[in-house]
């Protein structure tokens, strides 16, 4: 989500930055005494953005003491943009982000521990794996409430035809049966069985290695993380370095795109499979051509089943806001089990809330919601989710290397010493 989000929104970074540096920063109080708040929010599909706007409208409606005032941000520069602003003491009380991008936040002290100000009805409808992704040491800096799975979107047809055996979350394939299937759909240099669009290979190497057990980062006793690269993490890269440099059924173009890269080659026949998140989904309606059969399947399931990492959207609350408790109160009503359906719905994903999965609307065959759905208890914390470092290991270490060894460049003990050898390195620095 954030990789495409952040592709189709650097002009609106840029305003957002002009408006951080314009704006008084967080909440004030009128000479009527009316509390005004600032609720920065990242969506930005058309849905999504007009769901967001009424949901803040419908508020401001029945609480004419706390007024929210709705501001647009942007995936394309949130983290600095914040930075910037909690630096400045301009940033907004209410903000929303991703639960991967709260870690120096929350040990910067930008962000307000949330434990005390939340009501138990939404403490207890989201589940723990969901609060742990936004919990650091002993404390609550965001509220987790919108998710994905990956997934495999395929195309039906060439499937049916192929004779396949089709996977379900109840019978998903095993790592090894994908590969295997992927060889099986390739025909010759233009028809691929799978493309992997790993512009940006590191979430995806991660989260999806949860599967086979890859867990990469372990935290001691005292709190320390150190990396190790076991049997479990190899599965993932493995196999998809094989599938592009062996079987010749994964295509090598694509190493280097995005996710909305891949779609053309896909409508086009090129590729039967792709790995994507499952918000995707909504570009494939809008643009896959008048009568092409799609549709989703769950990622490999490996010795640790469906397992796989996400990193929610968030809403969390500025720790200099003023107005903290009324923050708050604007988050439950923003997250009420049928507003959450409806934000959910709005981005194509799938709410943290247990109330708000259950709903019927979510669980529809049309454009296989009920996949997702199915998906959804299977989900954990992104692995390196509380990791302080974590972005510079990411930029400077993980990507080029895994750039590198799945293209064929390098091999997997080269891989092996540069993610581990290297990374520690750059943890070190800021675990002292």
């Amino acid at each position: 989500m954030g990789a495409r989000a952040r592709a189709l929104g650097a002009v609106a970074g840029a305003l957002v930055l002009l408006l951080a540096a314009c704006s008084d920063g967080g909440g004030d109080r009128d000479s009527g005494g009316r509390i005004t708040l600032r609720f920065q929010s990242l969506a930005w599909q058309q849905e999504s953005v007009e769901a967001n706007k009424e949901l803040v409208a419908q508020w401001n409606a029945t609480h004419p003491d706390v007024r929210v005032e709705y501001v647009q941000g942007s995936w394309t520069s949130i983290h600095d943009q914040l930075l910037t602003s909690f630096e400045g003491g301009e940033a907004p009380d209410i903000i929303h982000d991703a639960s991967d991008d709260l870690a120096d936040f929350a040990y910067g002290g930008y962000l307000a521990d949330l434990g005390e100000l939340l009501p138990g009805r939404l403490k207890a409808d989201i589940p723990q794996a969901s609060w742990e992704t936004a919990t650091f040491g002993d404390k609550v800096y965001g509220v987790p409430f919108l998710q994905e799975p990956r997934v495999l979107i395929a195309n039906a047809t060439w499937l049916k035809e192929s004779g396949v055996r089709i996977p379900t979350p109840r019978k998903p394939w095993s790592w090894a049966e994908f590969r295997a299937v992927t060889k099986e759909l390739s025909a010759g240099k233009d028809k691929f069985g799978v493309a992997w669009p790993l512009k940006e290979p590191v979430s995806a190497t991660l989260n999806l290695s949860l599967s086979a057990g890859g867990k990469l980062f372990h935290r001691g006793a005292d709190g320390k993380v150190d990396i190790r690269f076991e049997e479990g993490d190899e599965v993932l890269p493995r196999t998809v370095h094989d599938q592009v440099n062996v079987d010749g059924s994964a295509s090598g173009s694509t190493l280097g795109m995005g996710g909305s890269d891949t779609l053309p080659g896909f409508f086009g026949g090129k590729y039967a499979m792709v790995p994507l998140g499952f918000s995707y989904r909504q570009q494939i309606v809008q643009q896959a051509p008048e009568g092409f059969d799609w549709q989703v399947l769950p990622a490999p399931a490996g010795r640790d089943g469906l397992t796989q990492g996400v990193s929610p959207q968030t809403l969390s609350v500025a720790e200099d806001s003023p107005y903290k408790k009324e923050a708050a109160a604007f988050i439950d009503f923003f997250l009420r089990p049928a507003n959450m359906v409806r934000l959910a719905r709005g981005d194509w994903m799938l709410p943290t809330g247990t109330t708000a999965l259950r709903d019927p609307a979510l669980r529809t065959k049309r454009h296989d919601w009920a996949t997702g759905t199915a998906l959804a208890g299977h989900l954990r914390p992104a692995p390196a989710q509380s990791v302080r470092g974590y972005p510079e290991w990411t930029d400077k270490i993980a990507t080029p290397a895994l750039q590198e060894y799945y293209s064929g460049a390098i091999g997997m003990d080269e891989l092996r010493d540069r993610l581990v050898k290297d990374g520690n390195l750059v943890l070190k620095r800021y675990q002292r």
